[in-house]
């Protein structure tokens, strides 16, 4: 038997919202059981065309209703009456979202129409490339700070997998840190589309923002949203693991980025992410250096959350499970000591904090993981920041 697994709603287009690279966000309202209901809608031009107000349109509402991770969208699927203009002539054959009814068709970075495929072809190695691994998209930007704080003008590549959302557009973090400046290219693999570059594989992906792209820095994550059962294995971001596999064995130099909380009431999340201890520790086969933020010395500003000089105090973080920074930094400790000799592959590299809220105060986009802003989960954003600051210090090493 076949069980329905999409939700549809007639809805219509009230008001343009606001939009973004790729994206269009709208206030609309969608038709069930008689009723009219505002939402928000979003739409991505290039797969559906650009709706206009008054407008109607045809509305998937599976995860909205569910309340999962679409940002509170219902999401356009198509303009109901007519269809947008077919798109010019162009190379590219490469398809992804695969086989379903929003399959797109781009052109890869390697594939034989590509101006790079002679460059690609035989590429296979990184050259020492630090490549930054990231379980969540919301330590993209954390992770910028670190670096541009101590090299401002290094040339970074996002390389976003499929492991959350598909479409780059839906990421206004991506839209915002390229329109400042802190993003050189975005490079989109598997499934995931939309990016400045098309590549098949994480590995194609690494090799293009090396050889293409030209950049001093990649950083891997999965896309935003992340998808999890509460169970070892049951979700996305054991893709940090494989990208750490990816990036060893291109010769590239794997940093890897720690998912720690001090506010999560959930445990398995409390300190450092089991996703984390799980994706490194049991699914990466070759060694990385992961990066472990030391609280020492931290100082922040008079009045801000968080913790003042030498003698840490309780931060005052969200989910009503506030760590103090002492007892945060020695779980931590107990948490990654099997990550490392001699039961572990990894190389332990300890890095400071000190400065680094500054840095994350002067990010271009907001900050926000898992529904928490850096006052809210300072920690979170620190470590890996933290990991920005270390692959700053690889470019010259």
């Amino acid at each position: 038997m076949v069980t329905r697994v999409i939700l549809w709603r007639e809805g219509r287009v009230t008001s343009e919202r606001r939009e973004w690279d790729g994206a269009v966000e709208y206030e609309a309202e969608m038709y069930a059981d008689g009723v009219w209901t505002a939402c928000r809608a979003l739409a991505y031009p290039a797969l559906v065309g650009r709706p206009e107000v008054g407008q109607r349109v045809l509305l998937n509402v599976t995860a909205l209703e569910r309340g999962l991770g679409t940002g509170g969208y219902a999401m356009v699927a198509a303009i109901l009456g007519t269809l947008p203009p077919d798109p010019p002539p162009g190379p590219g054959h490469l398809v992804k979202a695969r086989y379903t009814p929003l399959q797109a068709m781009v052109l890869g970075v390697d594939e034989q129409e590509s101006a790079f495929h002679q460059i690609l072809a035989d590429a296979d190695d990184l050259s020492g490339l630090p490549v930054v691994v990231a379980d969540l998209h919301s330590s993209l930007p954390a992770i910028l700070a670190g670096l541009r704080q101590a090299a401002p003008g290094a040339r970074v590549a996002y390389v976003m997998t499929d492991g959350g959302a598909l479409p780059a557009w839906f990421s206004r973090t991506i839209a915002g840190l390229r329109q400042a400046g802190w993003l050189s290219t975005c490079i989109t693999v598997g499934q995931a589309f939309g990016g400045d570059l098309e590549a098949v594989s994480v590995h194609s992906g690494l090799l293009a923002a090396r050889h293409v792209a030209e950049v001093d820095v990649a950083i891997v994550s999965q896309g935003p949203g992340n998808l999890g059962t509460g169970t070892r294995w049951g979700f996305s971001g054991v893709q940090a693991g494989e990208v750490i596999n990816a990036a060893s064995v291109l010769n590239g130099r794997p940093v890897a980025a720690l998912r720690v909380s001090g506010a999560d009431a959930r445990e398995r999340h409390r300190g450092v992410s089991h996703h984390s201890l799980t994706a490194y520790g049991r699914v990466a086969l070759a060694p990385a250096d992961v990066v472990v933020p030391t609280f020492d010395s931290l100082l922040l500003d008079a009045g801000q959350p968080g913790f003042v000089g030498g003698n840490p105090e309780s931060a005052p973080v969200g989910d009503n499970a506030p760590i103090p920074l002492a007892d945060l930094a020695a779980l931590i400790d107990r948490q990654v000591a099997a990550l490392f000799a001699p039961v572990g592959r990894h190389r332990e590299v300890r890095v400071p904090v000190n400065g680094l809220m500054d840095a994350l105060r002067e990010s271009p986009v907001g900050l926000s993981t898992m529904g928490r802003n850096l006052g809210a989960d300072p920690a979170a954003f620190l470590a890996a920041a933290a990991a920005g600051r270390h692959a700053a210090g690889l470019l010259s090493s």
